[in-house]
């Protein structure tokens, strides 16, 4: 099994080290990836992403698992699994009500949480669909940089095409918006990155490789199973996010 606050870390990191989300330390979240190590300070580290944890508590609880940052719990909010759909509504809303009801107030709040009678699940791509969108950085943004935001900070998966020192060429279906619903667009190649000042931790990538990527950063290699939860998930989000929009 694979160490949960590591799989944590690499998809935080890109957004952390970018100031959007976590503490203001990025260099020792990194260090822990590129070292491969983990130890209490990265709990430290990990429990301080006050948006990503209370979904990793939500998960557990539903799912009977102590930790929050056990890999399945982890798994299944950054990239989906069978541990996701154990959560129910009632409690999805009281969190996510606890949370945002003093920023967005009763309105807001009831658009943002009409899916889940339909089946909307804390997938991080909920979060930033449903949730980013209103209570986050995109409620003062222009249409086009709100749907900017919502591609990279989403998270998305591309076909490894080749490597380019520090970074990877893919093929990547972008967010798009037509006749004013979200949509997936046709596979574009793109360059996103994979090291840091030399340093790495998915040096191995082969043309064919389907990774995942967050803010513009390679994450993650994913497996057919993986692939297909992510790819499941998002079509989930963008769905419900469609009915509300």
């Amino acid at each position: 099994m694979r160490n949960g606050l590591l799989l944590f870390a690499r998809y935080a990191f890109a957004p952390n080290k970018l100031g959007y989300c976590g503490p203001g330390d990025f260099e020792s979240l990194f260090g822990y990836l590129t070292e491969n190590e983990s130890d209490p300070g990265l709990r430290e580290l990990a429990q301080k992403f006050d948006g990503a944890y209370p979904y990793l508590q939500l998960i557990a609880a539903a799912n009977g698992l102590h930790d929050p940052f056990d890999p399945r719990v982890v798994e299944a909010y950054w990239v989906g699994n069978e541990h996701l759909e154990r959560v129910e509504a009632s409690p999805f809303f009281a969190s996510l009500r606890e949370r945002y009801l003093p920023r967005v107030g009763s309105r807001e709040l009831s658009s943002m949480t009409a899916s889940l009678e339909t089946g909307a699940k804390p997938h991080h791509n909920f979060h930033v669909f449903e949730v980013y969108r209103r209570a986050g950085l995109l409620r003062d943004a222009r249409a086009t940089i709100a749907l900017e935001r919502m591609d990279q900070c989403r998270i998305s998966w591309g076909r490894v095409v080749h490597q380019e020192d520090a970074d990877v060429v893919v093929e990547r279906s972008p967010l798009v918006m037509r006749d004013g619903k979200l949509q997936l667009g046709h596979p574009e190649r793109a360059k996103v990155q994979r090291q840091l000042n030399g340093h790495g931790y998915l040096d191995e990538l082969r043309p064919g490789d389907v990774v995942s990527i967050h803010w513009n950063w390679a994450c993650d290699r994913l497996s057919d199973h993986s692939l297909r939860n992510l790819v499941r998930c998002t079509r989930r989000a963008i769905t419900s996010t469609n009915m509300t929009l």
